[in-house]
């Protein structure tokens, strides 16, 4: 790979630098994967539990047992993302960013081979505790990526470089919505392959990891390793002088041993804190309870049930929608805001569940409207990549200080997940009741939260987050708070910056 080439407007961009990026953001095309690939081979894997079942008691596995452990192999994924996002923190600042993204592959390696030998040794608890632990490994993965990859970015290229990760999660879905085609992969003798590949880009970031630099920012300001620091900085940066970003750091440092560190409670205690972790967490509910999840994890039934003749190119045709949208947003956040953004897929989102609804229930005497159901989903899964799915963590990094900070992300990530697992469990009970009208709840939802939007949740774009987080103690202490945030700012930030130029634990 050559020394340095150049990209983006002229900024350098070193091959240690690529390297390390493409290598990280591996563990995110792993847990996009594991989100998309239980999709497609639902009825051959609920045969195959079948099968298990008469071979131990020598009848039909009954229909509300298949249906419990097909939801728990579902959302038993969050229940392990939901555990581990707590120990993100404690692990990146144990072991390093590079280590423990390295140590966290253990999980990816030993879930795969659960997954990939359950068929044969004919076991579906196998099956679910290999779920549950790529579960963990993708809770810790997505905390350490986005900040092993923003603390080693350059910051004008943080924005860009950042966003590598969200397009990773969806690259990883639609790979494995492809792969598990019946004439692939999914098929009743080769689905074990398929789940078991999610150790190729484990095995892929384990061989690469050690070529790549630890993160010169956490062995500079957490382990005090100057020498270390500087050298990382000269392979990412191609300099030999890296004098000024070492001052940076050493300011960094020296404002993160002034402010120190608030635990969770104290985020729910505190008036300067309550009002931005109230946002932090129903930007986190807006993004899951949206419904997407469910789209996601059970897309080739609902395509299926709309009388779409090839539901699972459908499905396809969901995820090439999804890395399309992901892309647009890219050049969208920073132009039109997050807030609009935000309220712009929330609402159009909203308008999208009401069309589905209306289209799946007047499907069996207007065939035709399985056409307008199909294309409902690909405006839903379009209107979730322009503003929930990317723009929720990007308010987490910016409405916080250092301090509060690493409290604050485990309180975000628990409330992700957690969510995540109420839909992966209860969507298919709640589909079943509720028939054709099951996606006007999550209209109801959609519309709660793009009104709370509208009046709770403030404009960051182009403020400092020193600028967002004054404001808050401002008005929290006036007893109100302008959520125009119109202030005299003239210092242009992304919220990437924040995740690089601050130490998140």
């Amino acid at each position: 790979m050559p020394a340095r080439f150049q990209q983006l407007g002229g900024e350098t961009v070193t091959g240690t630098l690529a390297l390390s990026v493409f290598t990280a953001v591996l563990g995110s095309l792993t847990f996009g994967y594991n989100i998309g690939v239980i999709n497609a081979p639902q009825k051959i894997i609920e045969e195959d539990y079948n099968a298990t079942w008469m071979h131990r008691y020598g009848e039909p596995i009954p229909t509300g047992t298949l249906t419990s452990l097909w939801s728990l192999s579902v959302a038993i994924f969050s229940i392990g993302g939901m555990m581990s996002s707590f120990c993100v923190g404690f692990i990146s600042e144990w072991l390093g960013r590079r280590k423990a993204m390295l140590a966290n592959n253990l999980f990816a390696f030993v879930a795969g081979s659960l997954m990939g030998i359950s068929k044969l040794c004919r076991s579906f608890e196998m099956m679910i505790l290999g779920r549950f632990i790529i579960g963990a490994y993708c809770g810790l993965a997505s905390g350490l990526t986005p900040m092993y990859v923003g603390e080693i970015a350059p910051t004008s290229l943080r924005g860009a470089l950042g966003t590598l990760h969200q397009l990773a999660i969806v690259t990883g879905i639609l790979l494995a919505q492809i792969l598990g085609l019946e004439s692939l992969l999914g098929s009743e003798h080769l689905w074990p392959v398929l789940l078991g590949l999610t150790v190729v880009p484990t095995v892929l970031q384990m061989g690469l990891l050690p070529f790549c630099p630890e993160s010169p920012r956490f062995l500079y300001i957490i382990r005090c390793q100057e020498h270390h620091a500087k050298s990382g900085l000269r392979r990412l940066t191609g300099r030999q002088e890296v004098g000024d970003m070492l001052a940076e750091m050493k300011e960094e440092k020296r404002r993160m041993d002034m402010e120190r560190k608030v635990s969770i409670p104290e985020l729910f205690r505190s008036p300067l804190y309550r009002q931005p972790i109230i946002i932090a967490i129903l930007l986190q509910l807006s993004q899951q309870l949206s419904g997407v999840n469910a789209i996601f994890y059970y897309s080739t039934s609902i395509f299926t049930k709309a009388g779409v003749q090839s539901p699972v190119y459908a499905t396809i045709g969901a995820g090439v929608v999804n890395c399309a949208f992901t892309v647009v947003s890219l050049f969208l956040v920073e132009r039109m805001g997050r807030r609009t953004l935000h309220m712009l897929g929330l609402g159009g989102m909203c308008i999208s569940a009401v069309i589905m609804t209306v289209a799946l229930a007047l499907l069996d005497s207007i065939p035709w409207m399985s056409y307008i159901s199909m294309l409902a989903i690909f405006g839903f899964v379009a209107f979730f990549e322009v503003g929930p799915g990317p723009i929720p963590w990007f308010f987490v990094a910016e409405l916080f200080s250092q301090g509060p900070r690493p409290a604050a992300m485990a309180v975000a990530g628990f409330s992700n997940w957690t969510a995540n697992f109420i839909i992966g469990m209860s969507f298919q009970y709640v589909a079943e009741f509720c028939g054709p009208y099951v996606f006007l709840i999550f209209a109801v939802l959609l519309l709660f939260f793009l009104i709370f939007t509208f009046f709770r949740v403030p404009e960051t774009r182009g403020k400092t987050f020193d600028q967002i987080s004054a404001n808050f103690n401002q008005h929290s202490a006036a007893g109100m708070m302008d959520m125009d945030l119109d202030m005299e700012l003239n210092k242009p930030s992304t919220e990437l910056d924040y995740l690089g130029d601050e130490s998140i634990n």
